[in-house]
């Protein structure tokens, strides 16, 4: 096992990626720009990025997960790779916040950063974080909800403190009628161009030199709302007799 070596997985959504870190740089990743599940796509991308660096799982030092919020499905997976891969190799895990990885890439010079995507159904994933003293740290929970509340809530905790937005679907915040009023009061809209996995994993990073480790056995996903597959479940129990 070498101490310089971190896998990321992000499998929040369509739009996810494994990266490879050696000695606190991004070494090598894929990105997920296929509609292949990730069930069929994730370990051979895995296996790929650690073949063209002659590696092998057990050489790995840390092993960095996204916790959501995402797909129900994409969230399953990547977590319970990074599980059965931790409880086989005995290596250390952290599972962090997608969300909060995107905060952590807009925070240089920035003092409150509201980071969000797409949820589908006039909705998005949100975080506000602001930089603290000891990182990024969330002032509002994370929470899915449609663009225009997202914003009165930015605005609401902020007040006329500028704000810097990392936003996947720019045009989701921009389209607002709100968005003018943050703008005029210094506010910024950024889209991040950088593999995600890569933020996931120098996170994770961090946190396992504080010592802040995830236990593989309890890990699990934030979804924020039930799944509609957990939806259309309970909504068909009751008829069940």
């Amino acid at each position: 096992m070498s101490a310089d070596l971190t896998l990321a997985l992000d499998t929040s959504e369509a739009r996810g990626s494994v990266a490879l870190r050696r000695e606190g740089r991004l070494s090598s990743f894929r990105q997920h720009a296929t509609d292949e599940d990730y069930s069929s796509w994730l370990l051979p991308a895995v296996h790929e990025l650690l073949e063209e660096s002659q590696l092998k799982l057990e050489d790995l030092a840390l092993l960095a997960v996204a916790t959501g919020p995402g797909s129900f499905t994409g969230l399953r997976v990547g977590l319970t790779t990074v599980k059965a891969w931790a409880e086989v190799y005995g290596t250390p895990v952290v599972g962090v916040s997608r969300l909060q990885a995107l905060a952590y890439r807009a925070s240089k010079g920035a003092s409150y950063i509201a980071a969000c995507y797409d949820a589908q159904r006039g909705q998005i994933f949100g975080g506000l974080f602001r930089k603290g003293a000891s990182g990024i740290e969330a002032v509002e929970p994370e929470a899915v909800l449609a663009p225009d509340r997202f914003l009165e809530l930015v605005s609401t905790s902020c007040g006329v403190n500028p704000v810097r937005w990392v936003v996947l679907d720019p045009a989701l915040i921009s389209s607002q009628a709100k968005w003018m009023e943050r703008a005029a009061l210094g506010d910024t809209l950024m889209s991040p161009t950088e593999v995600l996995a890569d933020s996931i994993g120098e996170l994770a990073e961090q946190k396992a030199r504080d010592q802040q480790l995830s236990d593989p056995v309890t890990l699990d996903a934030n979804y924020v709302r039930r799944s509609d597959a957990e939806l259309f479940w309970k909504g068909n129990a009751k008829h069940v007799r």
